[in-house]
């Protein structure tokens, strides 16, 4: 079970945060790195000249979110201690760059230590897309990082 239920405070910062990130695309598109994509960000089945209503796609990205903030806590020794601004900035960058490497990064084993400071740190780190560098995501990880920090003690603490 996540922590995010459809329709709490938690949920709409981070629907926003990612809706805002990825902007919206009722038509598919490829991505920088040639992914066809549509909605907001969303690549799982897209073929390209699919089309989705904008309630679909609103649909589809809040579905997508939950299930992502499941991914993101299954990877956190105690996801429900991580600060909400935190954790809607780490699955922010989950439905960015997928679970398997949100799982895998220096980000969750700094999170999974109390290195709460360290691990907002890594969010300039994933500003690439296909091995470039992509200004887009440079000032989203930008923003990402200053919502992980908000609220966040330069300290390490016990997870």
């Amino acid at each position: 079970m996540s922590r995010l239920k459809k329709g709490s405070i938690l949920a709409a910062l981070i629907v926003a945060s990612v809706g805002g990130f990825e902007g919206v695309s009722q038509y598919a598109y490829r991505d920088p790195v040639g992914i066809p994509t549509i909605c907001f960000g969303e690549t799982r089945g897209v073929k390209m000249g699919d089309y989705k209503s904008l309630a679909e796609c609103k649909d589809m990205l809040s579905s997508r979110v939950i299930e992502f903030s499941v991914g993101v806590e299954k990877c956190l020794i105690a996801p429900e201690r991580v600060p909400d601004k935190m954790f809607a900035a780490q699955v922010s960058l989950a439905y960015n760059i997928g679970v398997g490497a949100f799982c895998g990064s220096t980000l969750v084993k700094k999170t999974n230590a109390g290195d709460l400071r360290g691990a907002c740190d890594e969010f300039p780190r994933w500003n690439r897309a296909g091995g470039v560098v992509l200004p887009g995501l440079t000032k989203r990880r930008a923003v990402e990082r200053d919502m992980c920090l908000a609220g966040v003690a330069d300290r390490k603490v016990t997870l």
